[in-house]
């Protein structure tokens, strides 16, 4: 197994695909903001999620002169995709607070 492929495990294309899917199409106002107070790049507009693997969780990010891509690690590798729904919560929750604003009532 290369490299690559141990940092990918233990997620597949598909689960990367559905996690993607639910992210941009429910969450993106929490990808923004994950990005804006987490990924540094607070003039961001716009994030959709474009990946993600054991260290961390890639985002494509609109700003001004175009598209960026920015990487925001977790707290900690994963190892199961269970643990993936933890560590967004959690980043959207930090994300919320360092932008000065209230938690989700959801979480």
């Amino acid at each position: 197994m290369t490299s690559d492929q141990n940092r990918d495990a233990p997620f597949t294309a598909e689960v990367v695909e559905a996690i993607a899917r639910h992210m941009n199409d429910d969450h993106p106002a929490d990808c923004l903001e994950i990005v804006q107070a987490l990924g540094g790049r607070p003039d961001a507009t716009a994030a959709r999620m474009s990946g993600l693997d054991a260290t961390g969780i890639a985002f494509t990010v609109t700003v001004p002169g175009g598209e960026r891509a920015v990487r925001v690690p977790w707290a900690e590798p994963l190892t199961e995709r269970a643990q993936v729904r933890r560590e967004v919560v959690r980043m959207s929750a930090e994300a919320r607070r360092a932008l000065g604003r209230a938690p989700h009532p959801r979480h």
